[in-house]
């Protein structure tokens, strides 16, 4: 467990910043899960509701950038070391339940948000997560046990560019993908290129199907 530190927290120019690239890359917000404890970083979490174009949810985390993962000096140039996080759901997921089956979800984003912050770590493209320690499923009615992270889409079906705040500082958007177990291990022993090709386009859907076939049994 993480001792007691500094909390980081975005400047309020930068929050603007966020929360009006929030809105444009992904569309409007009014709902926000504001965060009660925040022990390292103040986490809240954009709701963007379904709508008649895009018939699902985008949750969207509005705190982890403040906070500058340690990554490798060999990759400074890449400017890696803020990120957000993303997932889709569908709209007849229960947003406001907290059962399991459907708060798993914003359990997760909390927990990727603070893994580089505990871990003393980073998080890209590519890099996978394990929701438990003991692998098992995130929740009693699916059997996804991991994540890997992708580039995001946005409300055009287009990757998700950086947003640059500053001279020097950029905040990248990362798409949770959930996989089961043995998709990790394929991928883990293989590429994530190579898993991708096992994927059918419906499978590639960014929206979670926690019925989605398991592509490596």
């Amino acid at each position: 467990m993480r001792k007691s530190g500094p909390v980081y927290l975005y400047k309020n120019s930068e929050l603007e910043k966020i929360e009006s690239f929030i809105e444009n890359e992904y569309g409007h917000f009014d709902e926000v899960i504001h965060e009660i404890v925040s022990p390292d970083i103040h986490l809240d979490i954009a709701i963007i509701p379904p709508n008649e174009y895009q018939p699902y949810y985008k949750l969207v985390t509005m705190g982890a950038g403040a906070y500058k993962m340690n990554v490798p000096r060999e990759l400074k140039s890449y400017k890696l070391e803020y990120a957000e996080y993303v997932i889709f759901l569908p709209k007849e997921w229960d947003i406001k339940s907290d059962k399991e089956e459907y708060y798993w979800a914003i359990r997760q984003l909390k927990n990727i948000a603070r893994l580089p912050i505990n871990t003393d770590s980073w998080l890209a493209y590519g890099h996978t997560i394990t929701a438990n320690e003991d692998y098992s499923p995130v929740a009693e009615n699916t059997e996804f046990n991991s994540f890997v992270l992708i580039n995001s889409i946005n409300k055009n079906n287009e990757i998700v560019n950086p947003l640059k705040i500053g001279l020097f500082k950029q905040i990248n958007f990362y798409q949770m993908f959930p996989l089961y177990r043995e998709e990790v291990d394929y991928k883990m022993e293989n590429s994530l290129e190579e898993l991708i090709n096992k994927f059918s386009d419906e499978d590639l859907d960014p929206i979670v199907n926690i019925n989605r076939i398991n592509n490596c049994l």
